[in-house]
């Protein structure tokens, strides 16, 4: 399979409202995204606009990419933030250290077992490294106790359980899991 990761663009609210729309009809998406297709679907364009202008290139604390089909369709994407120790939680422990936190990570079933989700990691992790400031420490992600097919994509990734969890409004005998991976030596 042929494709292309960048980060997304300003204009491409649209395609990125679509793609979301689609993860959040996918058979995991209740254990997979803290928001339903129904909320999301509610959305005014405005919100997607919004949403597409903050996670482009060239936008400060959120980077959104994308991998794109031969043909130009959407196959997948992850999304990035920034999150430094001084900040405000915005979801799990507090951050020790400046930290990025990836979040969204969906593929289309078509295109899963592909090495897509690889090259977004990919993506998603080189931009974290690559930061001039803050100088990231770790990446993070949580993961659903019972999404098994993610957590071991994960691990297949480098990150590890940081035995830090989650419990989830309205289900707490649901648990998310904090996945970590330390910022290598040579980055």
């Amino acid at each position: 399979m042929h494709y292309e990761v960048r980060a997304v663009r300003a204009d491409e609210w649209r395609q990125v409202r679509d793609l979301r729309l689609a993860a959040l009809q996918d058979p995991v998406a209740d254990i997979a995204f803290l928001e339903t297709y129904e909320t999301a679907a509610a959305q005014p364009d405005a919100f997607w606009r919004q949403r597409a202008e903050g996670a482009a290139e060239g936008s400060d604390g959120v980077r959104q990419f994308v991998a794109l089909g031969a043909d130009g369709s959407w196959l997948g994407s992850v999304t990035v933030l920034v999150e430094r120790h001084t900040d405000d939680v915005r979801f799990g422990a507090p951050a020790t250290v400046d930290q990025t936190h990836v979040v969204g990570v969906f593929v289309r079933p078509e295109a899963r077992a592909s090495g897509v989700a690889d090259a977004l990691f990919r993506a998603a992790l080189d931009w974290s490294w690559a930061l001039p400031e803050p100088v990231v420490q770790r990446v993070r992600l949580y993961v659903h106790e019972r999404n098994d097919r993610a957590a071991a994509f994960y691990r297949r990734a480098g990150f590890v359980p940081s035995g830090e969890t989650v419990l989830l409004d309205g289900d707490p005998a649901s648990r998310q899991v904090e996945y970590v991976v330390p910022r290598p030596p040579e980055a």
